[in-house]
């Protein structure tokens, strides 16, 4: 199982590139960069490709619909190039809050945008010369929509890789299915292990049967907040503040994905409470209010023998890559911590064996 970290978005990355070098020799595999309506993620990938020498780059997630198909591409390409190969591209469609809310664009067709994306991606990366006639991007431009003089053209430089690694961001039933059929790597939000088969296992099977087998088995890639220790349960308040702004502030009542999910999950009367309290003003009552075992299989914050008891369970539910944020005052605390779980994830506990 890999070990990754996303990095919090509110904070500098000039701040925190050498905390990012001692992770990196600590055993950190990937750090992910989030692009919500914050700094971009472009710009901080690069200066992390700069610092550092084995750690994997990945956007988490880049926004499709802010930027063209090709610019998404070449911008990969890009990245893939400073950082020596490295890169992974996240897509995401974001919501309608931040896309038409922040960036004054019509959120519409998130599933069929996406797999037009990928496609001219991979073409671009093939240093084809790009046509693509679908129904929300059509390169170049036709005639009747612009002057006419668009043609053909591919790209000028030769990327490090020719197939950039795709992990979509999908907790929907198409977009999951498009993930597991299309993608190399699949992040879903606020994963539950024991329930996650029953809200995503027909999407995945489905995806699955058009899979080009020529993709490899899907990168099942997860978050969690992180803390080990006999004295650490109290730091939950902290995933529980996290699921009350996701259920309850992350989209508007009928529209919220998060909220959706947990309902998915068997929470949809607490989710619903959480929403209404939460648009209320009244965020500690939201927090209160969301289930202690919705919490609990969304987290590792416990003694060691409980996280390594999760760490089975996410491994039998085929994670691949957990990306964890260590809760700790210190770097050198967070350090040990991403130690710690290293330990764990080397333990016959933690992978299932009985032994």
């Amino acid at each position: 199982m890999r070990l990754g970290m996303p990095l919090n978005y509110r904070a500098g990355i000039t701040d925190i590139a050498d905390e990012l070098v001692d992770f990196e020799q600590a055993g950190l595999d990937l750090v992910l960069v989030a692009e919500l309506y914050t700094f971009d993620a472009v710009s901080q990938l690069g200066f992390i490709a700069g610092r550092t020498r084995r750690l994997g780059i990945a956007s988490g997630v880049m926004q499709l619909y802010t930027r063209t198909p090709t610019l998404i591409a070449t911008t990969a390409a890009g990245l893939d190039h400073v950082s020596s190969g490295r890169f992974t591209l996240g897509l995401g469609t974001s919501g309608p809050q931040v896309i038409e809310g922040f960036h004054g664009v019509p959120f519409d067709a998130p599933v069929a945008r996406t797999r037009e994306v990928i496609d001219v991606c991979r073409r671009v990366w093939r240093r084809e010369r790009l046509v693509h006639q679908g129904t929300h991007y059509r390169i170049p431009l036709p005639a009747d929509q612009g002057t006419g003089l668009g043609r053909p053209l591919k790209l000028i430089n030769k990327p490090v890789r020719e197939r950039i690694p795709i992990t979509l961001a999908a907790i929907g039933p198409r977009n999951v299915a498009l993930a597991a059929e299309l993608a190399e790597g699949w992040q879903p939000a606020f994963f539950y292990p024991e329930r996650s088969a029953a809200v995503w296992g027909e999407s995945l099977a489905r995806g699955a049967g058009r899979r080009d087998p020529s993709l490899g088995p899907l990168d099942v890639n997860v978050n969690a907040l992180l803390a080990i220790g006999d004295d650490v349960t109290h730091l939950r308040r902290l995933a529980r503040q996290e699921l009350a702004l996701y259920l309850g502030g992350m989209g508007a009542v009928g529209a919220n994905f998060y909220n959706t999910l947990a309902a998915r999950y068997g929470f949809g009367a607490a989710a619903r409470t959480v929403q209404e309290l939460y648009l209320a003003g009244r965020r500690d009552a939201a927090a209160e209010a969301v289930p202690e075992e919705l919490v609990e299989g969304t987290c590792l914050i416990g003694p060691a023998s409980w996280v390594a008891e999760r760490l089975a369970a996410y491994r039998e539910a085929g994670v691949s890559t957990l990306n964890v944020t260590p809760l700790a005052r210190t770097h050198r605390d967070r350090l040990r911590l991403v130690e710690r779980l290293r330990d764990l994830l080397a333990e016959p506990s933690a992978t299932g064996d009985p032994r």
